[in-house]
């Protein structure tokens, strides 16, 4: 019996179905519209299906999961140790940032060990190959190029080859001949990504998704395709930077807490072992304006420059300038400078920048920026090297970070000679450099040598 199609209505902005078109749909954007075709089960077939018995929960084993090294070191951490056989993997990031890259590398350093296919639905197999070349020491044998753009051809290729690990460059280009809608649209991004899905679990092959992303930065693509997968990772990075930031959203077998460091070279991407020392300069003195801050991520503590210029504001408002740090914050922390440590910024432009790219997501960073700030605006320049992490409340108060003791340990090991963290921090960590502040006052006072 054939089966039978319906049509539906599908909002691109959210993926919701509706029998009927609508001007504005349930989540409020106007005109997402678009008519699709949807193969409709047989409900005969449907209710013929047998009776699965459940399993008790606790005579479930679990607990072992066989990983694949993918050879690149900060790829692996923010994995949890490799790729786990059968998981679905989504990466995204914005146009050029690398993501092609970093996977073509890892499928030829996973291709020494046994057969992957990388299918491309928007590179031709001689595109893949000159940037192969460029990017890869060596090419086995066992690494198979597909350029392909329906679904059902790659099911059928990987049933022939049975690949260990499998690529496909991008989802947004995949389709499946069940739906009439176009490649891209929100039910065949879904379909594909269901497919997928079942393909690794039943055939236990760990594969990876590219995915684009929005102007916004969001991915692109109904939300429940991140649900599907198990492991959803971010690739970003500015332009002008050769810094690359790889970053866990939701992983099923490990943290989300890692990142991963690369750096954008002529032969592909480098790892970065030791990312504090690339992001702060070699011998960097003191200078005014400037505050080395740290956040803890996964299993280690980053070190970072923070800078703040602080001048005379022209006619009209005063400007508020931020990169790598959220505005909102910026404006509040003003407001506390203002009310708890008296120092006026009304008619001051204050601008702030996280030198190397690196956006911070950690309220760690809230007393350096703070003293950053200061020292611009009164033009003092500490005479040794200054680093403070902490959490600037509302009252003024410095609250606790984590992995202090990590932090702290890295900043000596650069060097650094007055550590200025929260009270209670100071307490876990004896050391002579590390000096507790209870409020941004008193950190103030410290950071000027008055106390």
């Amino acid at each position: 019996m054939a089966k039978k199609q319906k049509t539906v209505f599908v909002c691109q902005e959210c993926g919701y179905e509706s029998p009927k078109w609508m001007g504005q749909c349930i989540c409020g954007a106007w005109n997402t519209m678009i008519e699709e075709k949807v193969v409709e089960e047989d409900t005969r077939q449907r209710s013929a299906s047998k009776y699965v018995s459940p399993q008790v929960l606790k005579n479930v084993t679990s607990g072992h999961f066989s990983r694949i090294s993918s050879g690149i070191g900060e790829l692996d951490r923010v994995l949890g140790g490799g790729l786990v056989k059968g998981s679905l993997t989504l990466i995204s990031g914005e146009p050029g940032i690398g993501k092609s890259t970093l996977i073509i590398q890892a499928a030829s350093n996973i291709a020494r060990e046994g057969k992957v296919l990388y299918v491309s639905g928007e590179e031709s197999e001689e595109q893949i190959k000159i940037r192969a070349d460029r990017v890869c020491k060596d090419l086995s044998d066992n690494l198979l190029v597909l350029s392909e753009t329906n679904l059902e051809n790659v099911v059928s290729v990987c049933e022939k080859e049975e690949p260990q690990f499998l690529v496909v460059d991008s989802i947004q280009t995949m389709y499946t001949a069940e739906l009439d809608s176009a490649p891209g649209s929100v039910s065949q991004v879904r379909a594909c990504g269901n497919y997928l899905m079942k393909l690794g679990k039943t055939k236990n092959i760990p594969i990876f998704i590219v995915a684009h992303v929005t102007k916004s930065g969001d991915l692109a693509g109904p939300k429940i395709v991140e649900h599907l997968v198990d492991c959803v990772l971010n690739f970003t990075g500015e332009r002008d930077q050769e810094l690359r930031i790889l970053r866990s959203f939701k992983n099923r077998f490990g943290t989300t807490s890692e990142i991963g460091a690369f750096q954008m070279e002529e032969e592909g991407l480098v790892e970065v072992k030791n990312l504090s020392s690339n992001l702060l300069e070699s011998g960097m003195r003191p200078m005014e304006g400037s505050v080395t801050s740290a956040i803890y991520e996964g299993s280690r503590a980053v070190l970072f420059e923070i800078q703040a210029l602080v001048a005379t504001a022209g006619p009209g408002f005063a400007r508020r300038t931020a990169i790598g740090i959220d505005n909102q914050r910026l404006s509040m922390l003003l407001a506390v400078l203002e009310k708890r440590a008296w120092v006026n910024l009304s008619n001051q432009d204050v601008y702030t920048n996280v030198v190397g790219g690196l956006r911070p997501d950690s309220t760690s960073v809230d007393l350096a920026v703070c003293l950053a700030i200061f020292s611009s605006a009164k033009s003092y320049a500490p005479d040794e090297k200054v680093l403070a992490v902490g959490e600037v409340g509302l009252t003024g108060e410095i609250r606790n970070v984590p992995g202090i003791e990590k932090i702290v340990s890295e900043a000596l090991r650069l060097g650094y000679t007055k550590i200025l963290v929260p009270k209670k921090c100071a307490l876990k960590v004896q050391k002579q450099e590390v000096i507790g502040v209870g409020n941004i006052y008193e950190a103030i006072k410290v950071y000027r040598k008055e106390l």
